[in-house]
Order: C-alpha cells, then sequence, then structure tokens
C-alpha cells in the first residue's frame, strides 16, 4: 500500500472524534486509537514498511516504548532485521531488575521508538533512563506526531537533544479524504 493509502486507512481505522482528555492533560475532540493499528497485522506491516527508511544510519538496536511501542519496535525489528529492547516505563524491582529488556544498550546507538507524540514527556523521560545506562540516543521515531496541534513537545525533545522523525503528522492523517 503506498504513503496516501496507509494515511486514509488509519484515518479510517484509528481517528476518533469527540471529547478526549490526553496522557499530557490536554484537551482535544480528535483521538487517535493506536492500539487499533497495531493489533491489525496488515496495518502495523504497512506502517513498520514505510517506517524503515526513517531509521537513522548507525542505528544499532531499536527501543520500544512501553505499551504502543512496543508492538511497533517488534514489527520494525522484524523488517529490518535489527535487535530490539523493550523499554519498561520504570524498572522492575525483582528478577533482573532491568528497565529495557533485551540485548545490552550501553555504548550502542540506540533508537527510540513511539506510536503517537503529543508533547514528547514520557519519550524524553524513557531516553533520559537509557542515556542513564549507557545508551547512545539521539532521535526518536513515531508513527503520529499530534505536536502540530498546539502542544510544547518540539521544546522538551529539542532541550534533551532529542531529534524526532515521524511517518505522519496528525493533520497529515485528519486531511485525507473521508473526512
Amino acid at each position: 500500500m503506498d504513503r496516501s493509502e496507509l494515511a486514509k486507512r488509519l484515518k479510517e481505522t484509528c481517528s476518533l472524534r469527540g471529547h478526549f482528555v490526553l496522557r499530557s492533560g490536554q484537551v482535544s475532540d480528535v483521538y487517535f486509537d493506536k492500539y487499533m493499528f497495531e493489533a491489525d497485522p496488515e496495518l502495523l506491516q504497512a506502517v513498520a514498511e514505510h517506517s524503515a527508511p526513517l531509521i537513522p544510519e548507525g542505528t544499532e538496536i531499536l527501543a520500544g516504548l512501553e505499551l504502543g511501542g512496543v508492538p511497533l519496535s517488534t514489527a520494525l525489528s522484524l523488517v529490518t532485521g535489527l535487535p530490539q529492547v523493550l523499554v519498561r516505563k520504570e524498572a522492575k524491582t525483582y528478577g533482573t531488575a532491568k528497565l529495557a529488556e533485551g540485548p545490552e544498550i550501553a555504548g550502542r546507538h540506540v533508537l527510540v521508538v513511539e506510536d503517537v507524540i503529543t508533547t514528547g514527556g514520557q519519550v524524553v523521560l524513557s531516553t533520559e533512563e537509557l542515556r542513564s545506562r549507557g545508551a547512545l540516543v539521539g532521535t526518536v521515531l513515531c508513527v503520529i506526531d499530534r505536536r502540530a496541534r498546539g502542544s510544547n513537545g518540539a521544546d522538551k525533545l529539542g532541550e534533551a537533544s532529542i531529534s524526532m522523525r515521524s511517518l505522519f503528522t496528525l493533520d497529515e492523517i485528519l486531511g485525507t479524504a473521508g473526512d
């Protein structure tokens, strides 16, 4: 499926209208239910295939953030052959007590993978945790960048020295046919 068809399918499958409070605390009349595409093998495959070219050269490990980034990093890992780590919001307090499950990240170029970014708050927190464990993180890859709808995500990411690559902006998705 080409990029415009993918945007249309994502809109049809995932965009909801109403009154929604986002994780950031912001209120929106549009909600993007990313779990609807992450649970659909055809859409998840297409998202991964279209996202793979956005992976920075030199990336050694994909880091899927709990919860929505995990299916994306898994699909990207299958498409690209890159290994992944699954990143918790907090390190476990039992067993191995790891934050990032999978291969060693210290000294490795790690790409953070997330589904939707509104302010970048969780990305910044997770990136700081990964960096404190020795990961070399400079970029986050997301499917939908909703920052264009009035949030301050660009500032948070920039202040944390994180560049962002996104497959779509929310406005690109909402601007597709069928609205």
